[in-house]
């Protein structure tokens, strides 16, 4: 779609309410991509999210010799794999795309050449330094080319060896991801990967290991899940077919704006059995004083018109971080948001971020080094919201203005990272009711 530098935010007359379909996830679609290249045969992704991050993992592996055709109108990506790196030599940009470059740099050293992996200004401010360091313990020739470990990176690859390697788990979960996806193609007996440190958003390594296992490979995790052991020279299977699962990140948008303005929403396609933690974001709303619907293929959130503030851990779903403090300011007593020192070196440093707009739109809120809390306010204060080029700070604060008058959004066309149709799914479904399938 095209935005307009500022879009200004309409608040709605009455409860929203409604269904809606949200795009296939971009943690299950990136993931599908990698082991799908990885496999020997062919794959169609159902579903499939179609989004700046999904589009640079796609350009990724095209560049180190996968056969990638994509239909965006029809939601599927076919991939076919040929179970190696055919390409001995690719610069791999990766945008602004963490998953893409901490995947795919495991990925690339399972060839034999010379790689670079390198993205916007952004991303050379990213951690990679964690990753290269385990990747040098399994033998790879790995270097940062930038400052403090970030990118660009180099790989010299000559083949993944196997062995033991520890991996930091306290900045992100997607350098064990990464690890973990490339390592049944390793030439070794087996590697073993150790973690250190806190783990962090642990729902997207089991994401990672379930999703091994559907493509046929093995994976065993110690009992305190702090150690995995993948057997090396395993062949992933092609699927045929593989439906991805609605992005439950972007449903929690949804579920809020029904929890915002006392109304009831549905996502549908997703369900209590969802693979994603983000799911999750519907108990945060309970605990808060909304009713949900859980089914086999649908969460429902009806709010009560009244929000309470609360006290959560949200390590493990920290992608709706900004989602829960578009909320806040609504509630009867503050919201505390704890253990999220990580989401400091995500798209921009959200802590920070989200502090300096909540006070921008006179909420108060105090920044502690791992969370945030945010206070009632009687009145939001009317102001342009400051985005940082972060999809998350977008479609997030967005929110607001579904119950404030004066909130605009600056640079809403940074949604295309994950979300490039969000602000019209927003509009459709805030601008009138509707009733939801079978209702």
């Amino acid at each position: 779609m095209i935005y307009p530098d500022l879009l200004p935010i309409t608040p709605v007359a009455a409860p929203v309410t409604g269904w809606v379909r949200v795009p296939g996830s971009k943690s299950i679609t990136n993931r599908a991509l990698v082991l799908a290249s990885l496999a020997d045969g062919s794959t169609i992704l159902r579903n499939a999210l179609f989004a700046d991050d999904t589009h640079r993992m796609m350009d990724c592996l095209r560049g180190l010799g996968a056969t990638i055709e994509a239909d965006e109108a029809a939601e599927t990506i076919t991939v076919v794999g040929r179970g190696t790196i055919p390409a001995s030599r690719a610069t791999l940009f990766v945008g602004n795309s963490g998953t893409t470059a901490r995947f795919i740099t495991p990925v690339a050293a399972l060839g034999h050449g010379i790689f670079t992996v390198d993205g916007v200004a952004r991303m050379r401010e990213r951690p990679m330094g964690d990753l290269v360091r385990a990747l040098r313990q399994l033998g790879v020739e790995a270097e940062s080319l930038g400052a403090n470990g970030c990118p660009p990176l180099r790989i010299n690859a000559r083949g993944l060896r196997g062995g033991a390697c520890r991996v930091r788990s306290d900045t992100s979960s997607q350098f064990l991801s990464g690890l973990l996806l490339a390592s049944p193609r390793a030439d070794g007996e087996k590697t073993i990967i150790s973690l250190d440190g806190p783990i962090l958003s642990a729902p997207y390594i089991a994401i990672t290991t379930t999703m091994m296992h559907q493509f046929g490979a093995v994976v065993e995790v110690s009992d305190d899940e702090r150690e995995y052991l993948v057997p090396g020279r395993q062949q992933y299977q092609p699927l045929g077919a593989y439906a991805v699962e609605p992005d439950a990140s972007a449903a929690s948008y949804f579920f809020a704006a029904a929890a915002i303005t006392g109304g009831h929403v549905r996502v549908t396609g997703i369900g209590k059995t969802a693979m994603q933690g983000d799911a999750a974001f519907a108990d945060v709303l309970e605990a808060m004083g909304c009713v949900v619907t859980r089914a086999a293929d649908f969460l429902e959130v009806r709010g009560t018109g009244e929000l309470r503030g609360i006290a959560v851990d949200m390590n493990a779903i920290s992608d709706t971080v900004m989602t829960l403090a578009a909320l806040a300011p609504f509630a009867t007593s503050p919201t505390v948001i704890e253990n999220v020192a990580h989401i400091r070196h995500k798209e921009t440093d959200r802590l920070t971020a989200v502090a300096a707009e909540l006070s921008r739109l006179g909420v108060r809120v105090d920044e502690r080094a791992d969370g945030l809390t945010i206070y009632p306010a009687p009145r939001i204060t009317p102001a342009t919201v400051q985005t940082y080029d972060d999809h998350r700070m977008a479609m997030a604060f967005a929110l607001v203005g579904l119950r404030a008058p004066g909130v605009v959004i600056a640079d809403p066309k940074c949604v295309a990272k994950t979300f490039p149709d969000y602000f019209g799914r927003l509009s459709a479904l805030t601008a009138g009711s509707q009733a939801a399938p079978g209702e």
